[in-house]
C-alpha cells in the first residue's frame, strides 16, 4: 500500500506570525549622550528649526599670574581665547518595500519587521557614525587620511595620543609634509606583547588627559559630591586584555565603589579603575597589521571627558509609509537628519586621548 503524498504546490504553508530578527547590539554610547555640557556626547537640536550647521563656540580659561599689589593691570590685560567648532547635518533615510501578495502569504507582520529592522538600522549608523568620529583626523575618516595628515595630526594633539605602553614611543623616523612626528612609525612601535592595554596604561592615558593643554575635564556625574569620571571605549580585544589584568580584576573584584552599580553612566559589564569607566564597544575595529613588524594588530582606545563629541539633530528618527500602483505596493521607511563630529578647537580633540594599543587575536 502507498501512502499518498501531497503535490508541494498544494501545500498551505503556515509561518509563525513571530519573527526571529539577527541581533543588533543596542548602541553602548546613549547613556553619555545628553544635552548638557557636562557629556561626553553633546546632543544639540538648535537645528530642528531649520538650517544646516551649528557653531559651538569655546572659550577657554585664563592662564596668566594677573597682577598683584599696585602693579597697573592696564596693559596687563589677558586676551581671551576663543575657538569655533561646525557640525553640519545632513538627511540619512533607508527603506523597505512590500508587495500586497508578499504580506498575504505570510502570517508575520511584514510591515512590523521592517520597522524593527529600519530602527535597527539607524541606531546601529549611529554607533558606526560615533565611531568613526572618535578615529577620525581633523574631521577626515581615519581610512582616509593620508599620512601627511595623520602625522599633521599627531603633532597637534602630541600631548594627548599614547602608542603602547609609554610616551616614548612615538617616533620622529619619517614624518610627511613636514611634521614633527611619524603615526605610521610611531604604530610600528607598538609590541604584540609588551604594549597591551593594562591597568597602569589606563591610569597613564588619565594622567595625560589631566595634564594636556588645554586639559580634558572629566565628566561631573555628582558636582556636589565632587565625583568626576572619564569614559574610556575600547574594542573587544583591548577590553580582554584589560579585563585579564590582575590590578584591574583585583579593583574590580575587591576594592569597586559600593554605589558604582547605581552610578548613570555604569553600565553592566563595564570596569572601573582610577576614576575612569571602561566601555567595551566591539564594533571599534582593529588596525590589521598597523603594529610592530607590520604583523602586529593594534587596538584604538578613547578615553574622553566632557563635550568629546558633538551630535547636532535637525530631525530625530521618524517613521515613514509610501503607498503606490493603486495600493498594491507599500513603502516602509525611516528618516533624521543629523551630523556626527569629534569636537576640535584650534585643532586639538577637544575632550580625546587617544591611545593605540596591541590587539593580539585569540589564539
Amino acid at each position: 500500500m502507498a501512502d499518498t503524498t501531497l503535490a508541494t504546490a498544494s501545500q498551505v504553508a503556515k509561518w509563525d506570525a513571530r519573527f526571529l530578527s539577527e541581533y543588533v547590539r543596542d548602541s553602548g554610547f546613549r547613556p553619555y549622550m545628553s544635552r548638557g555640557v557636562n557629556s561626553v556626547i553633546m546632543a544639540k537640536y538648535e537645528l530642528a528649526s531649520g538650517g544646516k550647521t551649528i557653531n559651538m563656540p569655546l572659550v577657554t580659561r585664563l592662564s596668566g599670574a594677573g597682577v598683584t599689589g599696585s602693579t597697573a593691570l592696564e596693559g596687563a590685560e589677558e586676551a581671551l581665547g576663543n575657538y569655533n567648532h561646525s557640525i553640519s547635518i545632513s538627511w540619512l533615510r533607508n527603506g523597505v518595500l512590500l508587495t500586497k501578495d508578499q504580506e498575504h502569504w505570510t502570517e508575520m507582520d511584514m510591515r512590523a519587521a521592517a520597522r524593527d529592522q529600519l530602527n535597527n538600522w539607524a541606531m546601529s549608523k549611529l554607533r558606526d557614525d560615533i565611531i568613526a568620529a572618535l578615529a577620525s583626523i581633523n574631521g577626515v575618516a581615519y581610512g582616509s587620511a593620508t599620512a601627511a595628515q595623520r602625522d599633521a595630526w599627531l603633532d597637534d594633539n602630541i600631548d594627548r595620543v599614547l602608542f603602547g605602553a609609554t610616551k616614548s614611543n612615538v617616533s620622529t623616523s619619517a614624518p610627511a609634509g613636514g611634521a614633527t612626528y611619524d603615526h605610521s612609525a610611531s604604530l610600528l612601535n607598538v609590541d604584540g606583547t609588551n604594549d597591551k592595554l593594562t591597568a597602569a596604561r589606563v591610569s597613564l592615558m588619565k594622567r595625560i588627559a589631566r595634564t594636556a593643554d588645554p586639559h580634558i575635564r572629566p565628566m561631573r556625574v555628582d558636582a556636589a559630591a565632587g565625583r568626576e569620571f572619564y569614559v574610556m571605549f575600547c574594542g573587544s580585544r583591548n577590553f580582554r586584555d584589560l579585563r585579564e589584568d590582575s590590578a584591574m580584576a583585583t579593583a574590580n573584584r575587591d576594592a569597586r565603589p559600593r554605589d558604582v552599580d547605581s552610578n548613570p553612566i555604569f553600565q553592566d559589564g563595564d570596569l572601573i579603575y582610577d576614576g575612569v569607566i571602561i566601555r567595551e564597544i566591539p564594533e571599534i575595529p582593529v588596525l590589521a597589521g598597523a603594529g610592530n613588524g607590520g604583523t602586529t594588530d593594534v587596538g584604538p582606545v578613547y578615553l574622553c571627558g566632557a563635550q568629546a563629541l558633538g551630535v547636532a539633530w535637525g530631525q530625530e528618527p521618524k517613521s515613514t509609509t509610501d503607498t503606490r500602483d493603486y495600493g498594491f505596493r507599500h513603502g516602509v521607511g525611516i528618516e533624521e537628519a543629523r551630523g556626527v563630529s569629534k569636537m576640535v578647537f584650534n585643532d586639538k580633540d577637544h575632550g580625546v586621548v587617544t591611545g593605540y594599543f596591541a590587539a593580539v587575536a585569540d589564539a
